[in-house]
């Protein structure tokens, strides 16, 4: 058993910010040279997340307005009027969606469905840096 940690680093606008790390995943695991096991994504930040989604334009649409109906950016929030930062919807669309996630690999391809991809939400109300952890555990 071996256990390998990656990073993936992205450049988001914010604003509910959908972006496909599927193949970049993918890669980081080729170079592992492992053949079966997990990887867990995880984003070590409160104003994202992570999960899996048929990527194409209308649902990347779809969850942006769902996001938005239920945690409107505009709403008041207590986190705001004791930060000032303007993110408090942001916090919570994360805490509501998860910042990790686990996909099992075989024969070194992620075991994903035909129409899955793995995305990185960014919710933060302005353009972020991000760094990804990546950490693969298998055989």
């Amino acid at each position: 058993m071996k256990i390998i940690t990656n990073y993936i680093e992205l450049s988001t606008n914010g604003k509910c910010d959908i972006i496909d790390v599927t193949e970049e995943i993918q890669q980081n695991l080729r170079v592992t040279l492992l053949e079966e096991g997990n990887v867990t994504i995880f984003n070590p930040g409160s104003t994202a997340g992570i999960t899996t989604v048929e990527y194409e334009d209308g649902l990347v649409t779809d969850i942006q307005r769902v996001f938005e109906r239920l945690v409107p950016e505009k709403d008041p929030y207590a986190h705001d009027e004791a930060w000032h930062d303007g993110n408090g919807h942001g916090h919570i669309r994360s805490s509501l969606l998860g910042t990790s996630l686990v996909v099992p690999f075989r024969q070194a391809k992620l075991l994903l469905g035909t129409w899955q991809q793995i995305v990185f939400i960014d919710f933060d109300n302005r353009p972020r840096t991000r760094k990804i952890v990546t950490q693969f555990i298998g055989i």
